[in-house]
């Protein structure tokens, strides 16, 4: 919900399924709702807010995977350029499950190492 519906369609455009949660389910759910609903439904949380790279580490859950962008401006406009190929390069790591965090100028990747517990 912190982010554009507009990275739907970046995301589209560049042949990844996306949905905005906004189009999903209540806009006031917890951010608990929305990790179990992408992790059931095999989607990518795609963020700005670190509280879902926290809950992941705290219920130790092979997933969902949680992509963080860690910058001020954070529209389509000026940060597609920074993600589509970041998204790419590690695209495999991404199918492992992972927590990517992106800002302005590097990228961080952590293989999930928790098993699912259910």
């Amino acid at each position: 919900m912190n982010l554009s519906p507009d990275w739907v369609k970046v995301f589209k455009r560049n042949n990844w399924e996306a949905v905005h949660w906004s189009a999903k389910g209540d806009p006031r759910a917890t951010d608990r709702t929305i990790m179990d609903w992408a992790r059931i439904n095999g989607y990518v949380v795609f963020t700005h807010d670190l509280d879902f790279g926290t809950l992941l580490a705290i219920t130790q859950m092979y997933g969902p995977i949680v992509i963080q962008v860690r910058t001020q401006d954070v529209l389509p406009q000026y940060l597609e350029s920074r993600i589509v190929p970041i998204l790419h390069k590690y695209e495999t790591m991404l199918e492992m499950g992972a927590l990517i965090t992106v800002d302005e100028t590097k990228s961080r990747v952590r293989i999930l190492p928790f098993p699912d517990r259910g």
